[in-house]
């Protein structure tokens, strides 16, 4: 069984800036929750929670080691933070953002 709840229930996650491309990582706690989050967290479905990316191109880096995922969006921020009036222009909420959205995760990884 399922609850949709937002991600942050179960994942970490920090965010920030590198010039105009915007750097999202996202990490679990233990190993039944990272074989989820690896399998359920595509670059699609972080398209598919963060719409403002859907036209970008999105880069998945996996870190096993670290039950981590680290998402490149590239030209989020256009030409940079001083470049642009956005209101997050240094993406620092991106990771916020994502862990609001909600999921249909398993119970048993809650």
């Amino acid at each position: 069984p399922t609850r949709r709840v937002p991600l942050g229930r179960l994942a970490g996650a920090r965010s920030g800036d590198k010039g105009g491309d915007a750097n999202v990582g996202v990490w679990v706690r233990t190993d039944d929750a990272w074989r989820w989050l690896a399998h359920e967290l595509t670059v699609e479905r972080f398209r598919e929670l963060l719409p403002e990316c859907a036209d970008l191109t999105v880069v998945r880096h996996d870190l096993p080691n670290l039950r981590a995922l680290n998402f490149v969006v590239q030209g989020l921020l256009g030409e940079g933070v001083a470049a642009q009036a956005r209101f997050d222009p240094q993406a620092k909420g991106v990771g916020e953002w994502l862990r609001a959205r909600h999921l249909d995760i398993p119970e048993v990884l809650l």
